[in-house]
């Protein structure tokens, strides 16, 4: 096929252009797959808020219930559950199109190395909401409804309820991608293996300090987030000197086959022999030149 370029257009500006139309392309589909999610699941947004109360409402005492404080609650707190729980299911979709984008502008050594990322990163970020779903949730609500003082009714509004189980989930799926950091930092060259062993004690401390932002203000809850993460630490640092000694051994393999063989490095090559050649003959008609000019030189005189 011809390309037929339009007059008064640069060259330089075409990829960009097509690079821009890709990306377009790629973000539609992300969002007609949300959209596609969201249509589905829209009619059971009060079962899925349901489901999602249940750690909760398995700890409120007797006759206690959840309530809506505001007008617009009872509607749009299972809407936002349903959107956020689309995009959180069509993430695997959004990192392939990602993956898609950049992939042909990556080597091969790279290639090998960021689809892995991509996979177990959105493995673990999935494993982080499960695990604080089934593990966490109890624990946590389960201590809050029981340590609540004589006479006070437990009746969490639902809207606060989404913002505090969103957040929990954010922070536990965030906290799951602590290996995926330590591979990525090592692989970057910013830190190694041996350093990060060396500041483990700094790391623990930072953890619970982490841990502390990102949960409520109770121990708990803290400990909880912050025991997967220093553990998920460990995996990743174990993880990441496998990775540098496969690296080194794979630079010594392509060393050693682009390492020249001393025997031909010795040996002149061709194009030097003739060189060499040509520059006796050379030397040898200049001599013969010289001989020849004496010669003539003496018969005159």
């Amino acid at each position: 096929m011809i390309n037929r370029k339009r007059p008064g257009t640069d060259s330089s500006e075409l990829p960009l252009v097509s690079h821009l139309i890709e990306l377009r392309d790629r973000l539609l589909r992300v969002v007609a797959t949300v959209l596609v999610l969201f249509l589905s699941m829209i009619y059971f947004a009060n079962d899925l808020y349901e489901y999602l109360a249940a750690p909760l409402t398995a700890h409120l005492p007797e006759g206690a219930s959840m309530i809506a404080t505001e007008v617009a609650s009872p509607f749009f707190t299972p809407f936002k559950l349903t959107l956020v729980l689309s995009i959180f299911l069509a993430m695997p979709m959004l990192l392939y199109q990602f993956w898609c984008f950049i992939a042909p502008g990556l080597y091969k050594q790279e290639k090998k190395m960021i689809f892995p990322l991509l996979a177990s990163s959105t493995f673990l970020f999935y494993l982080g909401g499960v695990f604080a779903y089934f593990v966490v949730f109890p624990l946590v609500f389960g201590f809050f409804t029981s340590v609540a003082p004589e006479g006070v009714a437990i009746m969490t509004d639902i809207s606060n309820y989404l913002d505090f189980v969103l957040k929990m989930f954010f922070a536990f799926g965030l906290a799951f991608e602590i290996p995926i950091a330590v591979i990525v930092l090592v692989w970057a060259g910013i830190v190694t293996p041996e350093s990060l062993k060396d500041k483990r004690p700094y790391v623990i401390v930072g953890v619970f300090v982490f841990a502390m932002l990102l949960t409520p203000p109770d121990a708990i809850s803290q400990t909880l987030l912050a025991l997967p993460m220093i553990l998920l630490f460990e995996v990743g640092l174990f993880f990441s000197r496998k990775f540098v000694k496969t690296e080194e051994r794979g630079e010594e393999l392509d060393e050693e086959l682009h390492k020249p063989d001393p025997e031909e490095s010795a040996q002149p090559s061709r194009d030097e022999n003739s060189a060499v050649q040509e520059r006796d003959e050379l030397d040898e008609e200049f001599m013969r030149a010289q001989a020849n000019e004496a010669s003539l030189d003496e018969k005159d005189k």
